[in-house]
């Protein structure tokens, strides 16, 4: 059977991911990925600096407005440039994006706060860290399943 015929659930999990490590599209996307996240990552901590510095906003709901504008930056890059996913309907994609991106800020949000509070950093330095450490499970939850093809 032609390999674009075979269903991927017919593959284990094993030699679904060492196929797709050897594809060079995907690692592309990666990088796509990885320069809209960019563009979102300075997005997010202009917007939390401002909040916290410029306008005296609480870090907690900072963290909140900045993501809140980082990620409709993010979901229309990823969805028109890294995955080029025009074919489903944007709402639908945007719901799912909206879903992953959500649980990705769950868990920055628990980082940032346990950084801030719990170690004593710098509230932007904190923020920083937080945002990185969620860009794995942000790349995976959108290229898996929202902009899945």
């Amino acid at each position: 059977m032609p390999e674009e015929l075979t269903p991927a659930v017919a593959l284990p999990y094993r030699a679904r991911i060492r196929h797709g490590v050897r594809r060079p599209h995907n690692w592309l996307q990666l990088i796509r990925f990885a320069a809209v996240g960019a563009s979102g990552y300075v997005v997010n901590l202009v917007v939390f600096a401002l909040c916290v510095h410029a306008l005296a906003v609480d870090y907690r709901f900072a963290a909140v407005i900045a993501f809140l504008i980082s990620v409709t930056n993010n979901f229309w890059l990823n969805r028109h440039w890294t995955f080029g996913a025009r074919r489903e309907h944007p709402m639908h994609q945007g719901m799912r994006f909206f879903l992953v991106s959500l649980v990705t800020f769950g868990f920055t949000y628990v980082v940032l706060v346990s950084l801030v509070d719990g170690a004593g950093l710098a509230k932007v330095v904190a923020q920083a860290i937080a945002i990185a450490a969620g860009t794995p499970l942000s790349f995976l939850g959108q290229k898996l399943w929202s902009f899945r093809a």
